[in-house]
């Protein structure tokens, strides 16, 4: 549902009661003028001369003249609208699973090789200037390519993931978040020792000190998805087997206002998959997820099939790319009305010789 225009100053929406006034006026000087007119003995002449054509294109100037009116009075009002403006996206990290399940064939050819192809197309639909890094994660998580304008570079990342034990999903965001934030301090070991746990605090919310020597100001939370610059695609088809916990890792994300849209990938109820004399139940944590996206101010999407992951990844690139915002308008409308106004000017001296 489209959200309602609203107004800035709405007082000013009075003056549009002016607009009945002036046609009111028009049609008065049109009968003055038609009074006046009838002292010519030659009117019926004039008036077959004119043609019902140009009595009927007389009128067109001054609409469009009263409707730039019209416009500008409402531009005057500062009225706010929700429109579809281009992203200030400028960096997009991947944090991509690369356990041992990434291997089971409930997703054809594989779940790792059906992301990895999904990735890569995800990839061609970006805008050129915008940043994608790609952090790896499966007991551990680093980055397997840093934030970069290259396609080329990217794809030679993707192509070049291995498969490790273990699902480390908390890791993945925390390494992500420390690509995008260098400078905050951000590390998975201060994350898991059991002071921060226990007090509760974020990270990145202790005091610091930076490059000069200087002690930093304490981090200030800002709300859930407000930070535009970035955000972080979290893929996996597990649940969480070690590192640091998942909601913990996106409570941090939140905090930063960073959003993570969150890909479920394989078997909801689980599968056993086996490898080299070694298996193991394998489950999707649908629950945490969708927690992740919702703490986030993200979304979750559910990948069952190949065609599936290639549809969520075409779904986050447009979302990605334009985002919605309520934005004042009256520049906008303004515009519209000088338009309206030069084409009654112009029309009225094309046909008549003069204006209005």
């Amino acid at each position: 549902m489209t959200a309602p225009m609203t107004f800035l100053w709405p007082q000013f929406l009075w003056l549009l009661l002016l607009l009945p006034l002036l046609v009111l006026l028009y049609v008065w000087l049109l009968r003055r003028k038609k009074k006046m007119a009838l002292r010519y003995a030659s009117l019926s002449i004039v008036r077959e001369a004119m043609g019902k054509g140009q009595s009927f294109k007389r009128h067109i100037p001054p609409l469009l003249f009263l409707l730039s009116l019209a416009v500008m009075l409402l531009a005057s009002s500062r009225p706010f609208a929700v429109i579809t403006l281009p992203s200030d996206q400028q960096t997009i990290m991947l944090a991509m699973d690369v356990s041992g399940s990434m291997r089971a064939t409930d997703v054809k050819p594989n779940r790792l090789v059906a992301a990895q192809e999904a990735a890569k197309a995800f990839l061609t639909q970006l805008p050129r200037n915008v940043r994608v890094g790609i952090v790896a994660f499966a007991g551990t998580a680093s980055v397997v390519q840093p934030p970069t304008l290259s396609r080329e570079d990217l794809v030679a990342a993707i192509d070049k993931f291995q498969m490790q034990r273990g699902t480390a999903i908390g890791n993945g965001i925390v390494v992500s978040l420390a690509e995008l934030f260098p400078d905050a301090g951000i590390d998975i070991a201060s994350m898991q020792s059991g002071r921060d746990r226990q007090r509760g605090v974020a990270i990145d919310q202790q005091p610091a000190a930076g490059k000069d020597g200087k002690e930093k100001k304490p981090f200030v939370p800002v709300a859930p998805g407000s930070y535009t610059s970035a955000a972080i695609i979290l893929l996996t088809d597990g649940q969480r087997t070690t590192g640091v916990d998942s909601m913990d890792a996106a409570k941090v994300a939140a905090d930063r206002g960073v959003r993570i849209y969150t890909v479920g990938v394989g078997t909801v109820d689980g599968e056993t998959i086996g490898f080299e004399g070694w298996s193991m139940r394998v489950k999707l944590d649908e629950e945490t997820l969708k927690g992740i996206a919702r703490n986030t101010q993200a979304e979750y999407f559910y990948a069952g099939t190949a065609g599936d992951l290639k549809k969520v990844y075409e779904s986050l690139s447009s979302r990605l790319t334009v985002v919605k915002k309520e934005t004042e308008i009256s520049g906008l409308l303004a515009l519209v009305a000088a338009a309206f106004a030069l084409v009654s000017a112009g029309l009225s001296l094309a046909w008549f010789n003069r204006i209005l």
